[in-house]
């Protein structure tokens, strides 16, 4: 192999990562990308008031457990998968009954929790599975 013919495969092998990496980029989707319907939100707030907000208060900003709405929510959470999250929701609340929440209802709550914090609705639901909602970045900031 000349050290031209080498040159240009090492140069073909560094476009070809170049690309991939722009496109895994582009395919990753975050918090602010409108990943939650406003129904979805809805039903989540509902379900919230039955069974959340007595110990997360009322508007999410804490009393006997942690906040889920505002900037130290935010930071816990900043940068961590939705996916994780809601697997938190689902297997450890409510506190009083871990365990009892459907992944429909952990998506629904997550849907709820981003409406709280301002991020934006779109046209699709949050999916309940787990791996589809762990491609999901939470992210306390707008990009």
């Amino acid at each position: 192999m000349t050290a031209r013919t080498a040159f240009l495969a090492l140069a073909a092998t560094f476009m070809i990562a170049l690309s991939y990496s722009a496109l895994t980029a582009q395919g990753e989707k975050s918090s602010w990308d409108g990943v939650y319907t406003e129904d979805q939100a809805a039903r989540g707030l509902k379900l919230f008031a039955d069974q959340c907000a007595k110990c997360h208060g009322p508007d999410m900003t804490g009393g006997d457990a942690p906040p889920l709405a505002g900037s130290e929510f935010a930071s816990d959470w900043d940068d961590l998968s939705v996916g994780d999250l809601a697997e938190r929701l689902r297997v450890s609340m409510p506190q009083d009954k871990p365990q009892s929440l459907t992944r429909e209802q952990a998506a629904d709550l997550v849907a709820a929790i981003m409406k709280q914090n301002h991020m934006p609705a779109g046209q699709a639901e949050l999916p309940p599975q787990a791996e589809a909602l762990k491609q999901i970045k939470y992210k306390a900031n707008k990009p």
